[in-house]
């Protein structure tokens, strides 16, 4: 099955069963669904290689470490896509889940959750003075746990209705708590520790704008997709960095019979809802190649320039990426606990619950947050195999930071110097709580340059074409169906061109769900054997 060639003509050109625009990690799950169950595939990606988003690479030069550039947890990818494609992959717990570091009564102190029930009890209680939060974490952590191993379930399956999802989930007040009401009423009614409320809110917070108490609820949904992964809301480690995801999947898709076409890039779909031809581009000029689906892994925006069709609401992300490698971890103004373990689980700073709400109020008034929030882990604490064995064998670690309350529209006028700024406040939030600054432990590069880079918002759209630089291409949606979401989730109004990345009902993160289903979508439409090629 030949791949196509940008030098053949428009009138005689490749035919294929599904054509998959972009090669992304939900792009090759379905590829790979779709090559097992004998149709012919072809995947067109813009970029010289698979992943998308969810990549590993080696950004520093002469520096031998593979780090996981842009996304770099798991948390919904179903076991099932991993067993079903046979995926030579694996992910490490972390022993911590979280630090988060604090000034109580002029001494620096902090609250680590993870390391066993009666150290985390402990952590709580020397921290609030009492075991009434740790007690109030256990009780609201243990509902959305219960919500998880429900829904969590549903996400491959044809969409529920909102009755249907609510019935499953059986619990009136977890789903007023998490569907109904504003994310920030239920924990302001759980905790009263502004720093314990700050945590929980984060998760509502990762790539959402939002206040929490937005009363059109984007937080809430926000929040519901991190606590829900695997049944359990935990977010592992992807053993050799997410690049192993996407090789792993690449791996599967060929194996099955998948034609993966890197640096064509597809400029025009164009269909009669029962056959379509996909016009694309590469260095050797455009080709067209006929399909009776399409699928979609870019965003709706790209799909829309794709089809011609009128372009979505803008959407924008907002959060700061930044990877560093260093040559040692540093020292914490907390000296009760090891920075190897604070460092392991998410590091929280300038995440208490009032700090989180300022920043927001600043940044939507189009100022830059004057504590920017941000979280912090070191992969190559959970995994060395990312560094080279000199590396690993002089102390090195990665950083990786994520910083929240920070949209596209701020980096509008002068990205650079934007984008500058922002880092240095970032960096000093977080030296305010390190003994030692963090420059300090920074290794260089080759050319003797310092080992960082920081990805703004406008950076992802450049670079991967996220929307505003939105991680999740869109808003996220309830994981139920609603108005013209159709049964799956991925359909668009044109019957044969399907949505599979992470702009469909129930994507964002790296999940493999938009995927799966844009996949078992074309097969119910098709029939479960082989078709033939038209």
């Amino acid at each position: 099955m030949p791949a196509p060639r940008g030098h053949r003509s428009y009138d005689s050109y490749d035919s294929y069963d599904v054509v998959i625009v972009g090669g992304g990690h939900n792009g090759l799950v379905a590829a790979a669904y779709l090559a097992r169950a004998g149709r012919t595939v072809l995947v067109l990606e813009r970029l010289d290689a698979t992943g998308g988003a969810a990549v590993s690479t080696r950004p520093f030069p002469g520096v031998d470490a593979r780090l996981s550039r842009y996304s770099y947890l798991v948390s919904l990818l179903p076991r099932k896509i991993v067993r079903e494609l046979g995926l030579d992959f694996r992910l490490r717990q972390r022993t911590v889940s979280s630090y988060t570091p604090a000034m109580r009564d002029g001494r620096p102190t902090g609250l680590l959750v993870g390391g066993g029930e009666r150290r985390t009890r402990e952590a709580f209680a020397r921290l609030t003075g009492s075991d009434r939060e740790y007690e109030a974490w256990r009780r609201f952590y243990g509902t959305t746990g219960r919500v998880a191993r429900r829904v969590f379930p549903t996400l491959t399956q044809p969409l529920p209705t909102r009755e249907e999802l609510r019935t499953r989930v059986d619990d009136e007040d977890a789903w007023r708590m998490l569907f109904e009401e504003p994310v920030g009423v239920a924990i302001e009614e759980h905790f009263a520790d502004d720093l314990v409320r700050g945590v929980v809110l984060t998760d509502a917070l990762i790539g959402t704008f939002a206040d929490a108490h937005d009363p059109a609820l984007p937080q809430n949904r926000c929040f519901l997709y991190h606590v829900i992964g695997g049944g359990t809301g935990a977010w592992d480690v992807p053993v050799g960095g997410m690049g192993a995801l996407t090789d792993a999947l690449a791996a599967a898709a060929r194996g099955a019979g998948a034609v993966l076409a890197t640096g064509h890039e597809a400029v025009r779909v164009a269909t009669d809802g029962r056959t379509a031809e996909v016009t694309y581009r590469t260095a050797a000029g455009e080709g067209t190649v006929a399909a009776r689906h399409v699928l979609v892994g870019a965003s709706p925006r790209e799909l829309a320039a794709l089809t011609g069709d009128e372009p979505p609401a803008p959407a924008e992300g907002a959060q700061l990426k930044v990877n560093m490698l260093l040559t040692r971890l540093p020292k914490l103004r907390d000296t009760s606990v090891d920075p190897r373990e604070a460092f392991s689980g998410t590091f929280h700073i300038a995440e208490g619950y009032e700090q989180l709400a300022a920043a927001h109020v600043q940044a939507a008034g189009g100022r830059l947050p004057k504590e920017p929030p941000s979280e912090i882990y070191c992969h190559s604490l959970t995994d060395p195999g990312i560094l080279g064995p000199d590396l690993v064998e002089r102390g090195h670690h990665t950083l990786t930071l994520f910083g929240l309350h920070t949209p596209a529209r701020l980096f509008a006028r002068d990205h650079d110097r934007t984008r500058e700024e922002l880092l240095r406040a970032t960096l000093a939030q977080l030296d305010a709580h390190l003994a030692e600054p963090i420059a300090g432990c920074l290794a260089t590069d080759a050319d003797g340059r310092p080992c960082i880079e920081a990805k703004t918002p406008l950076d992802l759209d450049r670079e991967l074409r996220l929307p505003g630089g939105n991680i999740f291409h869109r808003e996220l949606s309830w994981p139920y169906a609603q108005e013209g979401t159709g049964r799956w989730g991925v359909e668009t109004r044109h019957a044969n061109v399907l949505l599979c990345g992470a702009g469909a009902v129930r994507g964002g993160a790296v999940s493999g769900v938009p995927g799966h289903n844009a996949a078992m979508a074309v097969l119910e439409a098709t029939g479960a054997g082989p078709v033939s090629r038209p």
